[in-house]
Order: structure tokens, then C-alpha cells, then sequence
């Protein structure tokens, strides 16, 4: 294959490296914190918007405003296509939602109303149920989508994708079975926040870069949970002390998971085949007249010359973020809530757990009883079980092992699933349910056997 070799000048390098490094600065470079904690500038002004945003109106008055909205245009879509969604590519693309999307909204605006007002049954709008959601979870994410939907295209629209694509595809595509540029979804999850992991693999899918199948793989197996989120974890158990152990079996167990689980059923079933067709279908193929740095630089300069536009930069972060609060956050709400009001006032999770009793007494895991009832209810939320293994169990090992096992597990209603399903990436609560289940069964024997040898 041969193609046109461009006069790459360092005035059109800089085109691609400037808003690149802007991006890598601000969403991926961890730097220590007053209190000798690391995070990322991203985090930092998300947590300061919160923090203004509050200061002049609850944010979860901003939230419950956002699921009132989107309700309200999937309702008006469905019933009567008024002109000025039609006329609108992103208005329509919100609202236009299939029937059991429209109830979620529906659902979700509903139950944050109960929430909001603590209406209705206790259960619903609890501190730990609906409350947990609308009052602790959603305005995180607000002000997170708010950043990203600003930031994420300094990653995803100037070239390093395209850039590390072209090294990374010789890694990636052998042992994962993903493109090369998937390795920055990653990074950008297990430094930044899961959530921004996600959105960086729907927008990248939307746009034809990756098929159905490598945008179900990497939102289910790469959006890692972050290191700050780790702590979160390990201060709930009260070991960290022990970080560096626990992200090294974390990163070993997450590694075994990726290898296995999209060579099996649902993640295997998923079609190869694109939302749109593809920019550069041949990107990772280098063409006989390039060396590799010189196609990957060709391509990231390119790409970045097409987006120098400060207009539609502003107009594709508004989308972006739109997107984000109009279709996600209703669905966060609906699928958060009912998960945890499960987890509260039923014993399913419990019931959930007891396949993995005969698993965790064969490891030899102590209070293995206590321990299997944490196993599935992470489901609803990662925090929960880490804060049932501080409550009700003993043995230092075997808290270390449900923090881990819960991190590992990746998918859980109340953030990443719920954001997920809310976005167009083809994974339904089903195969949700049934990825976090496979997650649970690998890793938990790797951790186990890894916590044996090195705790």
C-alpha cells in the first residue's frame, strides 16, 4: 500500500502535540495532593464546579432538572416530533429513545422526585437508596461530565489516539484483540474516573473508530476503576497501608479477566461491524513508503488540522455534554436506585452469593460465609462490599480480598453500568449482569491465590 507521504513541518507537529499534551495534563498525569493523596486536574475541577455550583443552588436541584428535561423530550418526541427537536441533530438524538429507554426516563424522573421531596416509601428515597444516588453520586458525575465533555476531545480529536494507535495496535490487537488506541480509554479510566472511560469509548464508537464488539470489550473490560477510587476501597477496610499490594494483584487479576473474558459469550457474540464508516479504515497498517513514526505522526497531524476549529470545539463539547446529562443521568437514577433498594430489602444478592460459598471454603478464604454474601451485591454498587467486610468480618486477609474482588469486578449499577446502558455502546443489563458474574468468577481465584503467596 502506498500513499502520498505529507511535508510534515514542526509548525504542523506542534498542531497535534500542544492540544494532545493539554489533554494528557489534564486527564491522565496524577500529581500529589496537600493531604498526600494523588489526582488529576480533571477531578480537581470537577470537584471545584461542585463545589461553586452548590454554593449558589443544590446541585442535585441541577440533576433532578436534567432527568425532568430529558423526560420531557423523550415524552414530546414520542407523542408529537414538534419541529424544534426535529430541527435539531442533538436535541433528536436525545429524545429520539426506544420505548423501554423512555420509561427508564420516566422512571428516573420519578423516583428523583420521591427522592428530592422524600415522597412516598422510605425504601426509595433512604440515604442508602435514592438519596445515595441523587444526593452523593449524581452531582459528581454532573460536574465530571461537565469537564470531560471540554477535555476528553483534546484527547480524542487531535491525534494521540492516532498516534498511539499505530504503536500500541502491535500490543493490543495480538493479546486483547482491540486497536492500539483502546491502551488510552484505559489510562484514562484507571488514572481519571471509569466514568470518563466510558464516555471516551462511546464518543470514539459513535464515531466509527471502533466496531460493536471493541466498544462492548473496552467499556466492560478496560474502563478501570480509578486509583483514587482504590483508596476509597482500601480506607473502608482500613489497609492503605497495603496499596501497593493491593494494585499489583488489582492489576494482575484485572489483566487475566481481559485476556479471557471477550473470548467468551456475551462479549464474543457482539458484531463486528461500525456505527459509521471509519476515518482511516487502514490506519494501523503502515504503508511501505512510511516507518512507523512517520505514518503515526502523519495521521495525528492530519486528524488535528480537521479540529482546529475553537467553534465547533465548543459546539461538540456542548453536545457532548448535553448528551451526557440528558440521556445518562435519568437512567443513572432508575437503574442506581433499584439496584441498591434490592440490595437494602431483599436477600437476592445473599442468595446471589451462595454459588460462590464452596468456591471461597476450596481457597480456604476465612469467614467464607460472611465473605460470599459480599460477592454479587457489589453489583449495585462497588463501595458496598468493602463497607460489609469492615462491618462483618474479621480476618484482615479476607476484607483484603472482597476490596479487591470488588474493585476487579468493574460493572456496578450505580455508576459505571448505569452510564453505560445510558449511553449507545450495544450492552444491555443482561449482559451486564452476566460480564460482572464472569469478572467475579476469574479473579476471584487469581486474587485469592495471589493474597495467599504475597499477604
Amino acid at each position: 500500500m502506498t500513499i502520498k507521504k505529507e511535508k510534515i513541518t514542526f509548525a504542523r507537529v506542534l498542531k497535534f502535540v500542544i492540544p494532545s499534551a493539554i489533554g494528557v495534563l489534564l486527564l491522565m498525569t496524577p500529581f500529589k495532593t496537600a493531604n498526600g493523596g494523588s489526582t488529576v486536574a480533571v477531578s480537581v475541577i470537577s470537584k471545584f464546579l461542585n463545589q461553586t455550583i452548590n454554593s449558589i443552588v443544590p446541585i442535585h436541584y441541577v440533576a433532578l432538572a436534567c432527568i425532568t428535561i430529558s423526560t420531557i423530550l423523550g415524552l414530546a418526541y414520542k407523542f408529537a416530533k414538534p419541529s424544534f427537536i426535529e430541527k435539531s441533530p442533538i436535541l433528536k438524538e436525545i429524545s429520539d429513545i426506544t420505548p423501554i429507554w423512555l420509561f427508564a426516563r420516566v422512571a428516573g424522573c420519578i423516583i428523583g422526585y420521591m427522592t428530592a421531596f422524600k415522597l412516598g416509601p422510605e425504601l426509595i428515597w433512604s440515604e442508602n437508596t435514592g438519596g445515595l444516588i441523587l444526593f452523593e453520586l449524581i452531582g459528581g458525575l454532573l460536574t465530571i461530565f461537565l469537564v470531560a465533555g471540554f477535555i476528553l476531545p483534546f484527547l480524542t480529536e487531535f491525534g494521540i489516539l492516532e498516534f498511539v494507535g499505530i504503536f500500541l495496535s502491535k500490543i493490543m490487537r495480538p493479546v486483547f484483540k482491540l486497536p492500539g488506541r483502546s491502551a488510552v480509554d484505559c489510562v484514562a479510566s484507571w488514572i481519571g474516573d471509569g466514568t470518563i472511560g466510558v464516555a471516551l469509548t462511546a464518543k470514539q464508537y459513535e464515531e466509527g473508530n471502533y466496531t460493536e464488539k471493541e466498544a462492548a470489550i473496552i467499556s466492560t473490560t478496560f474502563s478501570a476503576v480509578s486509583i483514587t477510587f482504590c483508596m476509597v476501597v482500601l480506607e473502608n477496610v482500613n489497609m492503605v497501608d497495603r496499596f501497593g499490594l493491593f494494585y499489583l494483584i488489582v492489576g494482575v487479576s484485572g489483566i487475566v479477566a481481559a485476556l479471557i473474558v471477550p473470548r467468551i459469550p456475551p462479549l464474543s457474540g457482539k458484531r463486528d461491524v461500525r456505527a459509521k464508516e471509519q476515518e482511516n479504515p487502514n490506519e494501523e497498517t503502515v504503508p511501505e513508503n512510511f516507518t512507523r513514526l512517520e505514518w503515526a505522526t502523519q495521521l495525528a497531524v492530519l486528524k488535528a488540522e480537521k479540529n482546529l476549529n475553537l467553534k465547533q470545539f465548543l459546539l461538540n463539547g456542548r453536545d457532548t455534554v448535553l448528551s451526557l446529562w440528558l440521556g445518562v443521568t435519568p437512567v443513572i437514577m432508575a437503574a442506581g436506585t433499584l439496584a441498591l433498594v434490592l440490595s437494602e430489602s431483599t436477600p437476592i444478592f445473599t442468595w446471589l452469593g451462595m454459588p460462590f460459598l464452596p468456591i471461597l471454603k476450596l481457597l480456604q478464604v476465612p469467614e467464607a460465609v460472611e465473605a460470599s454474601k459480599t460477592m454479587v451485591v457489589g453489583f449495585a454498587d462497588m463501595v458496598v462490599p468493602s463497607i460489609l467486610a469492615s462491618k462483618g468480618i474479621t480476618s484482615q486477609f479476607t476484607q483484603f480480598v472482597v476490596a479487591a474482588v470488588s474493585v476487579t469486578q468493574l460493572i456496578y449499577m450505580s455508576e459505571t453500568g448505569a452510564v453505560i446502558l445510558g449511553s449507545n455502546i450495544p450492552v444491555d443489563l443482561k449482559d451486564i449482569f452476566i460480564l460482572f458474574l464472569e469478572r467475579t468468577l476469574i479473579t476471584l481465584p487469581v486474587i485469592v491465590i495471589l493474597a495467599h503467596l504475597l499477604f
